[in-house]
């Protein structure tokens, strides 16, 4: 693997809560990496970020930045509605861009965005951090090799809380500036991962309800998938739970694989429980008791991995493209009240244009007066 001449020269897009966990990340990679400026559309904002992470420029315009600036990378960290036109603006800049799920709010935007980098041939990269941890790094091997057999039956849980007063933010909950609910925001981390163990799903049949948060979206989906070499999984997103939890459960032939969390694991989270006569499999589980959680750090870490070594970072467009599939699915499946196949849902169709298809059941919420972005 070849060596980087120099750190490289990363800037952070929006300076809100997330980017304290980008800009912190980056700090712990600070022999790989420069962080050399921020842009948030508060500059007084931005100058404060800058100044508690020492980085030495701040911008009110993300245009200007990337003007102004020699990057090998961008970390976009602002609401969901901003992040396509922030990363098409990066990408026609030159400048790699990392940006926060979800990529985009639509499966329109994501083709958007796949033109865009066919154009510059710029790539555009996600957060899903959960891939990267030491745990989804052992099961993805194992399963590789063979030894776990094939994948049978999952269960997938984001059983979340957020009280009303998490809506009082104008873009949450609403489907033109967030795209959807947990189905988009919350559960999509460990569905996201349950595809990058399970591979390719075929169809999905799906339920959606809004139950009691004071949202234009849902506050609760639940899909039943199938999946291309035949698996089964359950997939529950939720912000109504009091008892939080993210689960994940993989059934193999011979294994059964989980992990119980909140918002990362550790080695010391997921259990290894063999078949019957297959005992020495746990042998190869190595659980090495790691108390690093997984977190933007492993996956900044695979990106400067893998500019190194002059080969495709994760996670590509392709591999976000097929997650936000599966919510889109959810959302047509739910509003629709029928199964909807992988591949399906393509130019002309409504849920292709939107999230929710134009399609929700139940009223909008009318939005609070007085509020301010």
């Amino acid at each position: 693997m070849s060596s980087h001449p120099r750190p490289y020269k990363v800037a952070i897009i929006g300076t809100g809560g997330i980017a304290r966990v980008h800009a912190e990340a980056l700090s712990s990679l600070a022999d790989r990496v420069d962080l050399v400026a921020v842009a948030d559309v508060n500059l007084e904002r931005a100058t404060a970020f800058a100044a508690d992470f020492g980085v030495p420029a701040a911008y009110a315009d993300a245009a200007e930045l990337l003007a102004s600036e020699s990057l090998d990378l961008v970390q976009i960290c602002t609401p969901p509605g901003s992040h396509v036109p922030l990363t098409t603006m990066a990408m026609r800049a030159g400048v790699p861009a990392l940006v926060e799920k979800p990529t985009a709010l639509s499966l329109a935007e994501m083709a958007l965005l796949r033109a865009v980098q066919q154009e510059t041939g710029v790539p555009v990269l996600t957060v899903f951090q959960h891939r990267f941890g030491a745990g989804a790094l052992r099961l993805r091997k194992l399963l590789a090799d063979g030894v776990l057999g094939r994948p049978l039956v999952a269960a997938c849980e984001t059983l979340w809380y957020r009280a009303d007063e998490y809506f009082e933010l104008p873009w949450r909950g609403r489907w033109d500036v967030e795209g959807g609910g947990p189905t988009m925001g919350h559960g999509i981390h460990q569905f996201d991962l349950l595809l990058s163990i399970l591979g390719p799903w075929s169809e999905i049949t799906a339920f959606a309800a809004r139950q009691s948060r004071p949202t234009d979206t849902e506050d609760v989906s639940m899909a039943l998938a199938r999946f291309e070499n035949g698996a089964l999984a359950t997939v529950v997103n939720s912000v109504v739970s009091p008892k939080e939890t993210s689960r994940l459960r993989f059934d193999f032939e011979n294994a059964t694989v989980e992990v119980n969390h909140l918002y990362g694991y550790r080695d010391v989270d997921w259990t290894f429980t063999p078949a019957e006569g297959k005992e020495a499999l746990s042998a190869l589980w190595d659980l090495h008791d790691d108390s690093e959680v997984s977190g933007h750090r492993h996956q900044i870490a695979a990106i400067l991995d893998a500019f190194d070594a002059g080969t495709r970072p994760a996670v590509d467009l392709d591999d976000a493209s097929r997650t936000l599939e599966f919510a889109a699915a959810t959302y047509a499946s739910a509003f629709q009240g029928r199964p909807v196949r992988a591949g399906e849902i393509v130019e002309g169709d409504p849920f292709f244009a939107s999230m929710d298809g134009r399609m929700v059941p139940w009223e909008p919420v009318k939005a609070a007066q007085g509020t301010q972005a």
